[in-house]
C-alpha cells in the first residue's frame, strides 16, 4: 500500500472537521424555540410558519403577505408593577415642573413631585392624562427622541435593577426570530406611545420603526430661528392603539391583515379577533401571566389576582378556547423567561 502523503491526509481531516461542525450546526439549529417547552402552544408556531412557508402546502402564504403582529407589553416584555412609559413620565414629571414652575403645587403634579407611590397609583385617568400630555408633548420629536433614549440608557427596573430593555422574554424574542426567518415581517401593535417605542424597538426587538404601530399623537411642522424645519409633538390624539384601535391601526398603517397575531390582554381581543378572521391558516395566541416566582402572576382568569395593569379576565380566557386561540402559559410553556437566567 503506498502512503498517503501528508498534505493530503491534513485536508482530510479538515475536511471531517468541516463536515462535523456543519452537522453540529445543523442540530443545533432543528429547535427553533429553545426556550420552549414541548406542548401545544410551542407545536402551533412549528406547525403554523411550516405550513404557511412551504411551496405546494395548500395553507402556503406568499411571502408578500406574511405579516405578524405583537403587542409589547405584557407579550414582548415585563409590564408589571407599571408600563415603562408610565414610570417614564412620572419621572419626567420633575424636569417639566423646572421648566414650568407654576405646575408646582398643581395637581396631579404636586403629589408626582411627593414621590408618594401610593398616592400616585391612585391618581385617576384625568390626572394621569395631565401628566403624558405635559410630559410627551410640547417639544421637537427630535427632543423627545433624545429624552426616552437617555432615560433608557439609565433607567432600571425597581425589582430585577436591571435595564427595562433587558426584561423581554427570551421565548417571544425566539419567535420574532423565527418567523422573520422564514419571511414574516414582524411588526408592534401596542397601545403605549408609537414614537416612545420607536425609539428603542430596533436595538431590542429588531424592529425597526417604521413597523410599529402605536398610540399616535398630532404634530406640527415649523421652523425654528435658522428656517430649519421641524414636527412640534401636540396634546392631539390621533391613534387610540388598543381594542378595536388595533385592527383600525394594522389597516391605516399596515394595509393587510396579520396571519399571526400575539397578545397578553383585553386590549389584543380585537387584533385577535381581526386576524383569525381572514382567510387560510391563521395563528393567534395569548400570553398568561401565572408564573409568580420566575415574573409575575395575575388574571383575573384562571383564579388568578386582579390586575390594574394587562387584564386577562376569565371571559377572555373562555373566549381564546372557544375560538382556537393558543393560550400560552409563562409556567408551563416558558423554559426561560429571560436572557439573563442563569
Amino acid at each position: 500500500m503506498k502512503p498517503i502523503p501528508f498534505f493530503i491526509s491534513v485536508a482530510r481531516i479538515f475536511a471531517i472537521g468541516a463536515l462535523l461542525a456543519v452537522g453540529a450546526r445543523a442540530h443545533a439549529q432543528t429547535d427553533p424555540l429553545p426556550s420552549w417547552n414541548d406542548g401545544p402552544s410551542k407545536q402551533a408556531i412549528v406547525e403554523f410558519v411550516q405550513a404557511t412557508t412551504t411551496q405546494g402546502n395548500p395553507k402556503f402564504v406568499p411571502p408578500e403577505a406574511r405579516i405578524a403582529t405583537f403587542d409589547q407589553d405584557g407579550t414582548l416584555w415585563v409590564s408589571h408593577p407599571m408600563y415603562s412609559q408610565v414610570m417614564y413620565c412620572l419621572e419626567r414629571v420633575p424636569a417639566v415642573v423646572k421648566e414650568k414652575p407654576e405646575l408646582k403645587n398643581v395637581e396631579p403634579f404636586k403629589t408626582v413631585l411627593s414621590g408618594n407611590r401610593e398616592a400616585m397609583a391612585k391618581l385617576p385617568m384625568k390626572d394621569l392624562e395631565k401628566i403624558l400630555a405635559a410630559t410627551l408633548t410640547g417639544m421637537s420629536v427630535e427632543t423627545f427622541n433624545a429624552e426616552v433614549k437617555k432615560w433608557f440608557e439609565t433607567a432600571k427596573d425597581p425589582r430585577w435593577k436591571r435595564p427595562y430593555t433587558e426584561l423581554t422574554y427570551l421565548p417571544m424574542q425566539e419567535v420574532l426570530k423565527y418567523l422573520r426567518t422564514n419571511g414574516y415581517k414582524t411588526y408592534i401593535v401596542t397601545g403605549g406611545g408609537q414614537d416612545f417605542v420607536r425609539v428603542y424597538s430596533e436595538q431590542t426587538y429588531g424592529i425597526p420603526p417604521e413597523q410599529v404601530v402605536g398610540t399616535a399623537g398630532g404634530t406640527k411642522y415649523g421652523y425654528d430661528k435658522s428656517g430649519k424645519p421641524f414636527l412640534t409633538k401636540e396634546p392631539r390624539l390621533l391613534l387610540n392603539d388598543n381594542n378595536a384601535g388595533k385592527p383600525e391601526g394594522i389597516h391605516l398603517m399596515i394595509g393587510r391583515r396579520p396571519y399571526a397575531a400575539f397578545g397578553n390582554s383585553t386590549g389584543d381581543r380585537q387584533m385577535l379577533e381581526y386576524t383569525k378572521a381572514g382567510d387560510g391558516a391563521r395563528l393567534a395566541m395569548l400570553v398568561l401571566h401565572d408564573d409568580a416566582k420566575r415574573e409575575y402572576a395575575y388574571g383575573p382568569a384562571q383564579g388568578l389576582p386582579e390586575t390594574k395593569v394587562g387584564a386577562f379576565p376569565q371571559a377572555l380566557y373562555d373566549l381564546a378556547k372557544n375560538q382556537g386561540w393558543a393560550v400560552i402559559s409563562m409556567k408551563n410553556d416558558w423554559k426561560r423567561i429571560f436572557a439573563f437566567e442563569q
